[in-house]
């Protein structure tokens, strides 16, 4: 095959040369004989040549390229990267050294292709991604491939370069098995794409993928700063973006019950931040379903950092934070302290239906005072009953043991009276 054979049947079908077109298509039957370098040098000419026809041929010349790639790891001795499983063999290893060393020559049949690739452009690659994926090559090497792509490209790539290669990144990791994706690799997409200022599409997918495995968060990843036209410190609306894709994905039980321990963390660190409206801490309030929080401890505290950092909310706003609370869930020493904390009373004229409001708020925590006093009193009162009756039958153990003692003293003195000589007469 001509080294050139591409440029030559694009030129010969622009100038309409039909014999130079007919024993070029002849070539071009026969792509899928092509040896692998040959493949790879008709795509290279393929990126510099900006025409329909060119597209077309890279298509063609790209299912040829997938195909070998497959054949050519199916017949090494560990054929494991056309399989959909992350579970393969070639994935696991043991600690002994024979292995591990077993597995970098197995990893490196899999991976010798990485840089190959490197010298198709960011379109090319897509298209060979998807083909990548429609033949349901291995999920992890196409994930570990995409990271490895991604890093030497941006060394020298443009912003739209950069731009497109990262969305490209997100597209596919988005069709590819969640389990397969490390998850902490997710958050540095996200920087990324923060900073690139991706499509939506792009985002609203990485979003989702982050989402649904919000259990497998720290606080420092949710952390994120604002972006820069926002006054706020860190980028809230993105968090609730997480939760709403978490809770859309019908997660139950204990790993609900993680992402409400997390955000009410979460809700901590942005409390005291003077530019949050109450709207926004609200919805951050109220999250997450009441049931995942076994105490409201957390909530009060960060409502009552909250309120320090906003002296001048309405009461109306201040009284909407308030009645998020569940003041069953409270501690005996939070209630006392809400009853006594001044930025939980009236500060200003309330309107009638506040002033209910602010009445019945108060009933509620009087209520559950008086109800978790009178538990507690009742505890005291039984166990100062049982001390009691513990201390009548030590008395009685003692008079039964003075009773013996006094008969005994009684029984000596008498006999040591009889056996005592008379001194005087």
């Amino acid at each position: 095959m001509p080294s050139n054979v591409v440029f030559l049947h694009c030129a010969a079908k622009f100038m309409e040369v039909n014999k130079v077109l007919v024993q070029t298509e002849k070539c071009m039957e026969e792509i899928r004989y092509w040896a692998w370098p040959e493949v790879l040098l008709g795509l290279k000419q393929c990126q510099v040549l900006e025409s329909s026809e060119a597209e077309s041929l890279a298509v063609k010349l790209m299912d040829a390229l997938v195909e070998k790639l497959c054949l050519a790891i199916e017949a090494s001795p560990s054929s494991a990267a056309c399989s959909p499983s992350p579970d393969s063999s070639l994935f696991r290893f043991s600690c002994d050294s024979k292995s591990t060393e077993s597995f970098k020559n197995s990893s490196s049949r899999i991976t010798w292709w990485f840089d190959e690739v490197l010298v198709l452009s960011p379109c090319l690659v897509k298209t060979f991604l998807k083909l990548m994926v429609l033949r349901k090559f291995d999920n992890v090497t196409i994930t570990r491939f995409l990271f490895y792509y991604q890093k030497v490209k941006f060394c020298s790539a443009s912003s739209n370069e950069k731009r497109e290669i990262l969305e490209t990144t997100i597209d596919t990791l988005y069709v590819l098995d969640r389990s397969c994706v490390p998850y902490k690799s997710l958050f540095g997409v996200l920087r990324l794409a923060l900073g690139l200022n991706i499509n939506k599409s792009g985002m609203n997918k990485l979003e989702v993928m982050i989402g649904q495995q919000l259990e497998q968060a720290t606080l420092d990843n949710l952390l994120v700063p604002s972006p820069v036209k926002s006054s706020h410190l860190y980028y809230v609306n993105l968090v609730l973006r997480f939760a709403k894709a978490f809770l859309d994905g019908g997660k139950k039980g204990s790993q609900v019950k993680k992402v409400a321990r997390l955000i009410d963390q979460y809700i901590a660190e942005v409390a005291p931040d003077p530019c949050l409206k109450p709207s926004k801490f609200l919805s951050l309030l109220t999250l997450v379903p009441d049931s995942a929080r076994e105490s409201h401890e957390d909530i009060y505290r960060a409502i009552d950092m909250y309120l320090e950092a906003h002296a001048g909310l309405t009461n109306g706003e201040r009284l909407s934070l308030i009645r998020a609370l569940s003041y069953e869930k409270l501690s005996v020493q939070s209630r006392a302290h809400m009853s006594r904390n001044t930025k939980f009373q009236e500060t200003e004229t309330l309107d009638d239906e506040q002033q209910h409001e602010q009445k019945q708020l108060i009933l509620r925590v009087e209520k559950v005072e008086t109800s978790g006093e009178n538990e507690k009193l009742k505890e005291h009162i039984e166990g100062i009953q049982w001390r009691v009756m513990e201390l009548e039958r030590a008395c009685l153990k003692m008079q039964t043991q003075m009773e013996v003692i006094k008969k005994r003293t009684k029984s000596n003195s008498r006999g040591s009276n009889r056996s005592l000589p008379k001194l005087c007469s």
